[in-house]
């Protein structure tokens, strides 16, 4: 992988760890998680801190995406996330993408060893990182622990072009939750006002 700004040190969640295919463990032992791409892909680790790290935290947590996302279920592994939070998952050895506005889920009909593959050949298409490209070309820089915050939201429809800024990991990731549960039961079309997420 290249451009890794943030490795996850020791495995100090073994009871996480315990529950994961071996394939996993063994990418775990290597490196317990890392930020790469200079941001464009977070896979998380087996630890306790910090939180924004913490697959335990993504996977059983209070936020747990199965508990707020009708797509997920509690058996799949938040394993990784893109630039803009959108998630990764493991169903069984089955890589699906969790669109984090909507609550979409698609199969990338990839297992994991061919996803990181796919992601280090073609980082840009396999992650969606235009908005990072974006983002790095107008001298920003993404720090480990933060996400992009797109507004207005990717899935709705405007004129106008979405502006990307860093935001914490967790007030992101909330933040798409809310919008999810807001829009989720509305019919395609429907007129929304909504506020930018805060700094």
């Amino acid at each position: 992988m290249k451009g890794i700004v943030y490795t996850g040190g020791e495995l100090t969640d073994l009871v996480s760890f315990a529950r994961l295919p071996s394939y996993m463990q063994t990418f775990l032992r290597e490196q317990n998680g890392v930020v790469a791409y200079f941001g464009g892909l977070h896979i998380r680790g087996c630890v306790s801190e910090p939180i924004w790290h913490s697959l335990s935290e993504a996977w059983q947590g209070e936020k747990a995406f199965w508990r707020t996302y009708d797509t997920v279920v509690e058996t799949d592994i938040p394993f990784a996330q893109d630039c803009v939070g959108n998630q990764f998952l493991l169903r069984g050895d089955a890589v699906l993408f969790l669109d984090t506005e909507t609550g979409e889920l698609a199969d990338l009909e990839v297992d994991f060893k061919h996803f990181l593959f796919g992601a280090e050949k073609f980082p840009l298409d396999a992650l969606g990182m235009e908005p990072l490209r974006g983002f790095q070309q107008r001298g920003g820089v993404l720090q480990p622990g933060q996400l992009l915050s797109l507004f207005p939201p990717v899935c709705i429809n405007t004129a106008q072009e979405p502006q990307a800024k860093p935001q914490a990991a967790a007030e992101r990731l909330a933040w798409l939750a809310d919008l999810y549960l807001q829009i989720k039961n509305l019919p395609d079309g429907q007129r929304l006002n909504l506020k930018p997420g805060q700094d």
